[in-house]
């Protein structure tokens, strides 16, 4: 399969950056409601409605949601790829449809998604709440769960750019889980399933971004819909879209997203998956938190009048203003660095720092400030 270049041919354009809402996907949804595929299933805290669109016409069932926190937004994209790739006439998106079917929540949390929040409008982390069940977006995808009866369950997510890929320099720019189903964290049919789909798709993945696929923890909670839904017996997977290198939009991103959704496919279509791959998905290399997106090494700071070099990191925070996403930079740590990485990395060569207050940087301030007073720093990025 040409991956690079069906990721290529079927990107969803009116789809890009960061900030997706629901408003930027009914229309889509409405395009591709051809054949009674589209409906409303529960409307979320705010009133605004839940869609569920289902198609294909085979005996594999898998169920996937998306945006299940509003401000993650890159498989949502993808998701909508891989919409247009099967609405296609291409002979593999015609078999694919008769041997799956795809049950579909592109946008679970639409309130979240417009505020750019993590929770929904109540203030609830959907993904802490698969036992309580308190919010109508919680609900509707146990309904879908219990009436679909899935045979593979995927459940669509950004991670942050802090993540590294084991101890390399290398960023976690797609991660997977195959969730627990119990403390002990054991490997059961169920959770081997998982994980063959997984291997399948890493191996795909190194094609492309070798070095640059994770695994994330995995923690057992079952307040966690993935490791509720691998204790009811479905396989479930987690994808984690990360950072790849300078692209903060995620639009490199979603393409290996959208790759590793059609390397999955491929896989469950041509293969019975009862074969043990628990060795090759524990090679993966495990999530950690290395990552600053820029560090300045080597900057001269004055304190109490004794000069030293120093280092410092900065992150940014995603700040919708105005309707508006904006990538704000925060000095987010000062000094020792050791065992962390930047996207990108600056060596200031001694430079002095100053800023507008007292020519010393202050954890979780405004990252706008000067090298040598000739050097303007905005936003954690240098003014060019």
């Amino acid at each position: 399969m040409n991956y690079q270049f069906l990721a290529e041919e079927y990107q969803e354009k009116t789809l890009s950056g960061r900030y997706i809402t629901l408003n930027n996907i009914e229309p889509l949804l409405q395009q591709w409601n051809t054949d009674g595929q589209l409906d409303i299933v529960e409307s979320s805290v705010l009133g605004q409605p839940l869609y569920r669109y289902k198609i294909g016409q085979g005996n594999t069932r898998i169920l996937m949601w998306s945006q299940m926190h509003g401000n993650e937004s890159t498989t949502t994209k993808a998701v909508f790829d891989l919409l247009q790739f099967l609405h296609s006439d291409e002979a593999l998106a015609q078999r694919w449809l008769s041997h799956f079917t795809l049950m579909i929540l592109p946008m679970l949390n639409p309130d979240g998604s417009e505020a750019y929040t993590r929770e929904n409008a109540n203030g609830i982390d959907l993904n802490r709440d698969a036992q309580n069940l308190s919010q109508p977006e919680s609900r509707l995808l146990r309904q879908c769960f219990e009436e679909f009866q899935p045979h593979y369950c995927f459940n669509l997510h950004d991670q942050r750019t802090i993540y590294g890929v084991g101890d390399s320099n290398l960023p976690a720019t797609v991660s997977f889980l195959a969730p627990a189903f119990n403390l002990q964290r054991e490997i059961n049919a169920t959770r081997e399933k998982a994980i063959a789909v997984i291997v399948a798709m890493n191996e795909v993945l190194q094609q492309f971004i070798p070095g640059q696929v994770g695994r994330f923890d995995d923690a057992f909670n079952l307040n966690c819909v993935g490791d509720t839904f691998q204790s009811f017996g479905a396989p479930t997977i987690l994808f984690e879209a990360g950072h790849f290198q300078e692209d903060y939009q995620r639009e490199a991103t979603r393409k290996y997203i959208f790759i590793a959704l059609l390397a999955s496919l491929q896989f469950l279509n041509e293969n019975v998956v009862v074969h043990n791959k628990t060795d090759d998905y524990l090679k993966i290399p495990q999530n950690k938190v290395v990552f600053f997106d820029i560090v300045y090494k080597n900057v001269k700071i004055n304190y109490d009048g004794i000069e030293k070099n120093t280092n410092f990191a900065v992150q940014f925070k995603e700040e919708l203003i105005n309707g508006q996403l904006c990538f704000n930079g925060y000095f987010a740590q000062i000094g020792d660095l050791e065992n962390y990485f930047g996207h990108v990395v600056f060596d200031a060569q001694g430079a002095v720092y100053s800023d507008s207050t007292d020519n010393i940087p202050k954890l979780d301030v405004k990252a706008d400030f000067w090298l040598d007073k000739n050097i303007k720093i905005v936003n954690g990025r240098i003014n060019s």
